[in-house]
């Protein structure tokens, strides 16, 4: 059975202004999964609607979109055996107010008083949405 797949990771606009790029890019590399593409992108719109389409009608929709407009976002694409469950994992819980010490978001997240939830990063939750997701961040395709 293979186990390799591929997930998006995005560093988010919290995690790019308070420099936590290297540190997610250095907890991969220490897990040994490989690193298939990076850039930096400014998200439009159009892109955030794409990616988080199941959100879109949502009361909070506009909040996740004005938070992932803050800024710059790094999008990852990286690979590895079960990269999709470890890497939520490492990631930790939704919330950086509930998320574990250890984690990315429990070492870097933290809760603001505006009530915006601003998590450090994303990560795919599944193949299907790994494969959708990388296809409109890098829309130029990853070179396997």
């Amino acid at each position: 059975m293979n186990n390799e797949e591929r997930t998006l990771i995005l560093v988010k606009p919290d995690g790019v202004e308070y420099g936590h790029i290297g540190e997610i890019i250095t907890r991969l590399e220490r897990r040994r999964y490989s690193i298939d593409a990076l850039k930096v992108v400014h998200a439009t719109k159009d892109q955030l609607q794409q990616h988080y389409a199941k959100l879109v009608a949502k009361p909070f929709y506009h909040e996740i979109e004005d938070y992932m407009l803050e800024g710059p976002i790094v999008a990852i694409v990286a690979s590895g055996a079960n990269i999709i469950n470890v890497f939520h994992k490492m990631a930790g819980k939704t919330n950086p107010g509930d998320a574990d010490c250890g984690t990315i978001r429990g070492d870097f997240g933290r809760d603001w008083d505006d009530g915006i939830v601003r998590n450090v990063v994303h990560s795919s939750d599944g193949v299907e949405s790994a494969e959708r997701e990388i296809s409109i961040w890098f829309p130029e395709g990853v070179s396997e």
